[in-house]
C-alpha cells in the first residue's frame, strides 16, 4: 500500500512539473489594468484541494 501512494505521488508530481516546464510565463501577456483576477479562481481552487488531500493521504 505505502509503494502504491509513492508511486502516484511521484506520478503527480511529475506530470506537474512537465506542465509547469511547458508554460512559459514570458509568452503570456500582461493583464489589463481593469482585469480582475477571477480567471484564476478555479484552478487555484483546484490546487488547493489537491495540496489538501495530499496532505491527509499521505
Amino acid at each position: 500500500m505505502e509503494a502504491l501512494k509513492v508511486k502516484v505521488f511521484l506520478a503527480v508530481v511529475i506530470a506537474l512539473v512537465m506542465a509547469a516546464t511547458s508554460v512559459s510565463a514570458a509568452d503570456a501577456p500582461a493583464p489589463s489594468p481593469t482585469s480582475d483576477a477571477s480567471t484564476l479562481l478555479l484552478p487555484t481552487a483546484l490546487a488547493s484541494f489537491v495540496a489538501l488531500a495530499f496532505g491527509l493521504l499521505f
